[in-house]
């Protein structure tokens, strides 16, 4: 097995037709080969007609069988089918699809074939079967075939030899970016966006006119795409100016939209063109999940009121809301904007595959125009000699009528006596067969050519008036001749033809051409404003309820607190109170980390609302240790139960994401207990074995994230198994101001209040001593 795979060289050997060789060398050949014909024969397109091979068999199948623009249509399934049996042995299903493809206009810029049926919608839908839908040939896609039957182009054999197919069409304008192309090779893809004809064509008049024009002044033509679903491109000139430089980028696309006023200050937005390539239903999907999930929580709703035309019409969900917020939220949010990405990577010559720029890819399809332009003038050429030729024996007949007409009745090979006879010479003419005396042997005037020419020349072309229609024929031929000679001598005339005729082609399918004026228009993204969530929604009170099992709800109104609610059965209430659809609700986790909820998301409070870990993601070993109203301007003094803790700015702790932002750092079994607001200048810490300690705010350290510093001291005691552990540890913080005291609950519905705390006031991480009269024996503040 190893010789299989480290020698080179392996002698075959011809026992039973095995042939040996090098697994390495197997592998490799066979996948190159594979890469190659992806590569050449199915995925790029030839930057001469801007068609893969598929693409081109189906027009030229479809040409063979005289499906005209101006013809009838034929089954789709005899179209497939012909492709498929003559040039292209692959499923009859892929031949389909990529004909369909060709027929739908909001795909191909240009539709190459005129479909009639059901070939698909802008929603996504599937054409229906061919056997089902007809089709044939659109003028522009004649307008490729141009010139097919003058050797415009090389032909090669079919995959079977049975028949010839083109090597490439002649194509008289630049299909490649008209149309543009996606594909995927081994190790290479293509995509290419469609542009406007008429703007390609300037661009290429202007290239023959300056062949060294740089790359940017083009652009000064085609200023970028032009796609068939329109929209609007908001990338900025510079970077379309570099994408088309290099052959890479991308574009910047978005749709395009009114606003239709309502009346009474009611509007709505309506979406008239989408971004190319995005297919509806999934777009209004995908909305109306961003409307459920208040995602875009001034977005009310999404009506889809399309008919042949795009009409999606944005429901905002306050009047107050800037329809431009409304729109860049939807930007950000959905594929109202995409960013279409530019890959420029064709074969040239149908060879070499490269990534080229626009200025490279106009130079192949002009080269291409050129080449055409030689080979059909050579065709012309050569069907002038043969007329020339023909005309020159029926001009020798027809001042030798009387002979001509003896020849042929009398004699037994007439053709033979045709070229045989020397016609300077005088024959009497003969009445009979017996007087009639047959050319001597010897080589005539005619050729072959000329004289079957002659022989099957029609009776009624042997009026008088006839030969000079032929010496006028002659004459116009030899001029034409001249000109075709000079014409192919000069490569200057060769470019004036070629740009007579693009002008001649931007005449047809410029503007005055069914939708040939440019569809997508270009735009300023500008400046998009950070708008705070609290603007874009309707400020109304509500009541935030989350029962002692993380089950939260919204309750509209702001309720008695004291009202008794409804939970699911073994639950209770654990935080209820009064905030507003604007505000946000910060929950900290005995993981030491703030999740960031938007009370306008919370469910409704009909049922009993939802998990608070399905709204954040809380891990289901994590404690709720606090939920409350955001104060951007607020402080907090967070502690972890072994005593350590810090105070932070809540604008500083808000989470942008689910998974929320780590602030208490804690490790193995210690875990964030307390989280309070800091609304005084001193510090009261109450321990679990019953020592109580207050000292100044001030010697608390202001951190966004960390572990924080000792707050109280704790004894530590041997445990179970010899280890050592805290005697008690942390059991609640508060914050006051000295000059007030500091007031708790007794019980019994009682309060006390203690004005004088010198006596327990000290430094931080001290110890403290026993609590004053009256204090808790829960050891909490409240």
């Amino acid at each position: 097995m190893t010789d299989l795979v480290d020698h080179t060289d392996v002698p075959s050997s011809p026992e039973g037709g095995e042939i040996l060789e090098p697994l390495r060398r197997a592998i490799g050949e066979r996948y190159l080969t594979y890469a190659l014909s992806t590569i050449m024969h199915r995925a790029l397109p030839d930057a001469r007609d801007g068609l893969k091979p598929v693409h081109r068999r189906i027009l030229y199948a479809m040409s063979r069988l005289r499906l005209t623009s101006s013809g009838g249509f034929l089954k789709s399934a005899k179209i497939s089918g012909d492709t498929m049996g003559d040039f292209h042995p692959h499923g009859d299903a892929a031949i389909y699809d990529a004909m369909a493809r060709l027929a739908q206009d909001f795909n191909v810029r240009y539709p190459l074939v005129d479909g009639q049926g059901n070939f698909g919608n802008i929603d996504g839908d599937n054409p229906a079967a061919s056997r089902y839908t007809e089709a044939r040939m659109t003028f522009i896609a004649e307008a490729m075939l141009e010139g097919l039957s003058e050797n415009a182009v090389d032909f090669r054999d079919n995959y079977d030899g049975r028949l010839t197919e083109p090597a490439v069409l002649p194509a008289t304008f630049p299909n490649i970016l008209a149309n543009g192309s996606s594909g995927i090779a081994v190790g290479m893809a293509t995509n290419i966006p469609p542009h406007n004809i008429a703007e390609l064509i300037d661009a290429c008049l202007h290239l023959i006119k300056t062949p060294d024009a740089r790359d940017d002044t083009l652009l000064n033509h085609v200023p970028g795409p032009d796609f068939p679903t329109g929209g609007i491109i908001v990338e900025p000139p510079e970077n379309i100016a570099q994408a088309y430089r290099t052959g890479r980028g991308s574009f910047r696309l978005r749709c395009k939209y009114e606003v239709e006023d309502l009346g009474r200050g009611q509007w709505q937005i309506v979406v008239t063109e989408i971004p190319y390539q995005v297919q509806k239903s999934k777009l209004i999907e995908k909305i109306a999940e961003l409307i459920q999930t208040k995602k875009v929580p001034i977005l009310g709703d999404i009506r889809d009121e399309s008919a042949e035309d795009i009409r999606v019409v944005l429901e905002p969900r306050s009047k107050n809301v800037d329809p431009e917020v409304l729109m860049n939220m939807m930007y950000r949010s959905s594929d109202l904007e995409v960013r279409f990405s530019l890959n420029m990577n064709v074969l040239i010559d149908g060879v070499t595959p490269k990534v080229c720029s626009m200025k490279e890819v106009l130079r192949a399809f002009l080269d291409h125009r050129r080449d055409v332009l030689q080979r059909r003038s050579r065709h012309r050429m050569d069907k002038i000699d043969h007329r020339l030729e023909v005309l020159a024996g029926f001009i020798i007949a027809f001042l030798n009528l009387d002979r001509v007409i003896e020849i042929i009745r009398y004699d037994d090979d007439p053709k033979a006596a045709l070229m045989r006879e020397n016609w300077d010479l005088d024959h009497p003419r003969a009445l009979t067969e017996a007087e009639y005396v047959s050319p001597v042997y010897g080589k005539g005037e005619l050729t072959e050519v000329q004289a079957e020419a002659i022989l099957n020349m029609r009776l009624r072309s042997l009026r008088r008036l006839e030969e000079m229609e032929l010496v006028r024929e002659r004459d116009a031929l030899r001029e034409e001749r001249a000109e075709l000679v000079e014409l192919l001598a000069s490569e200057e005339l060769q470019w004036s033809r070629i740009s007579a005729q693009l002008k001649e082609t931007k005449k047809q399918f410029g503007k005055n051409y069914e939708g040939g004026a440019r569809r997508t228009m270009f735009a300023e993204a500008g400046e998009v404003e950070e708008v705070p969530l609290e603007a874009m929604i309707d400020r109304e009170p509500i009541t935030v309820v989350c029962s002692q099992m993380g089950w939260i709800r919204a309750m509209t109104g702001h309720i008695d607190l004291n009202r008794e609610l409804k939970f699911k059965d073994g639950d209770g209430p654990r935080f209820v109170f009064h905030a507003e659809t604007t505000d946000r609700l910060l929950a900290f986790g005995s993981n030491g980390r703030f999740y960031t909820i938007s009370a306008a998301n919370l469910p409704g409070g009909r049922g009993m609302g939802e998990p608070l870990r399905l709204i954040v993601d809380l891990p289901n070993e994590v404690e709720l240790v606090e939920l409350f109203i955001h104060q951007p301007e607020g402080k907090l003094l967070v502690a972890s139960s072994v005593g350590n803790g810090f105070i932070c700015a809540e604008k500083e702790i808000v989470a942008q994401t689910r998974s929320g932002k780590q602030v208490l750092n804690v490790k193995g079994d210690d875990r964030a207990k307390i989280c309070v607001p800091v609304i005084g200048d001193h510090v009261a810490v109450v321990s679990e074995n019953g020592k109580f300690l207050v000292f100044s705010v001030e010697e608390m350290p202001d951190l966004n994230r960390g572990k924080g510093v000792r707050l109280q001291k704790y004894n530590m005691a041997r445990g179970k198994q010899g280890s050592l552990e805290l005697d008690g540890g942390l059991s609640d913080v508060t914050t006051f101001n000295w000059d007030s005291g500091l007031t708790w609950e007794m019980g019994g519905g009682k309060t006390r209040h203690e004005q004088d705390l010198s006596q327990w006031l000290g430094k931080r991480a001290g110890v403290g001593k026993r609590p004053p009269y009256g204090f808790p024996r829960s050891y909490k503040f409240d």
